[in-house]
């Protein structure tokens, strides 16, 4: 195993996989909705076994922590079971993913089985109307009844909520209150500027002042530390609930950030303010391979989340 920090004594424990960059929404601050986008990914999806052999390699040379599986939507990835299940045997201790979960009232089982424990779905709207204009697609009621399966299959759900300003600003209070009635733990995410939002997110930005601003309208709470590594700053209500706000903007993370990218062409990325894809190679030697994670170790960001071209169906949240 490598040494591997940078002189914020930052490293690599948190391998986010993009296993693909397609997608059965198309959410407003992922794309602009045109049908060459929707359409654009055609390549054949990469074997489970490439990715957990990237994953192996990756693994020896950082003990890697956590691995969370993103898109694209990873429920659209054929050996989902299979990919999971490889890294699994791993010893790779946390396992989670990240999904729309469209899908998810039919497949919750088999992937808790395989051995996913954790999974985020991102909601960004409680009325028909607000989750239209987000994601472009109806049936609200797919994802919540995804949501449920998934909890009555033990897995733990947390829900991720991007507010933008004009689109869905109204859905904060809404969306909490499901969250607590089901016991749930929220984080709202300031929007970022990536892809087509590139330069312009600010119009958009809901920051998170605001959104404390509407909570604390119903509810007192408290802030908790923030945890080493943690995207999101927690607060908790007097009633006890607990709910994250990710304030890539005006409260960034960098300082401590622990998290790989490796997407689905094979390559890594250490930030992704970072267009710079490294492409890791099969014939890499160790010598080589502990160079490519050096490289992507010097993306990382100093401060602040800049943003970047790079679309986030293309290299997940």
């Amino acid at each position: 195993m490598m040494e591997l920090n940078d002189k914020y004594g930052r490293e690599f424990k948190t391998l986010r996989v993009s296993l693909l960059s397609t997608c059965n929404l198309g959410c407003v601050y992922c794309t602009m909705g045109t049908e060459e986008e929707e359409t654009a990914d055609h390549k054949p999806q990469t074997p489970a076994a490439v990715f957990v052999g990237h994953i192996a390699r990756l693994h020896e040379q950082l003990d890697l922590k956590t691995v969370r599986f993103t898109g694209g939507e990873p429920l659209l990835y054929r050996e989902l079971p299979g990919v999971i299940e490889g890294v699994k045997a791993l010893g790779i201790g946390n396992i989670k993913m990240t999904s729309n979960a469209f899908l998810l009232d039919r497949m919750a089982p088999a992937l808790k089985e395989a051995g996913l424990e954790y999974i985020n779905v991102s909601l960004d709207a409680m009325d028909s109307d607000s989750f239209f204009a987000m994601t472009r697609r109806k049936q609200l009621q797919r994802t919540l009844k995804g949501i449920e399966t998934a909890l009555a299959c033990g897995l733990d759900v947390k829900i991720n909520s991007v507010m933008m300003k004009g689109k869905n600003d109204d859905q904060v209070l809404p969306l909490l209150e499901y969250a607590f009635s089901r016991n749930i733990r929220i984080r709202f995410l300031e929007v970022m500027a990536m892809g087509h939002l590139f330069g312009h997110a600010g119009q958009y930005l809901l920051s998170q002042d605001e959104i404390l601003d509407t909570i604390a309208t119903r509810y007192n709470f408290n802030k908790l530390e923030r945890k080493s590594s943690s995207t999101a700053n927690y607060w908790q209500t007097d009633e006890g609930h607990v709910f994250g706000i990710i304030a890539n903007d005006t409260e960034p993370f960098c300082i401590d950030c622990n998290r790989l990218r490796l997407d689905a062409e094979g390559n890594i990325h250490g930030c992704l303010s970072d267009n710079h894809a490294i492409l890791l190679d099969d014939y890499d030697t160790e010598e080589q391979l502990q160079q490519k994670l050096r490289m992507a170790m010097q993306q990382k960001q100093e401060v602040k989340f800049v943003g970047s071209e790079m679309s986030m169906m293309h290299i997940g949240g």
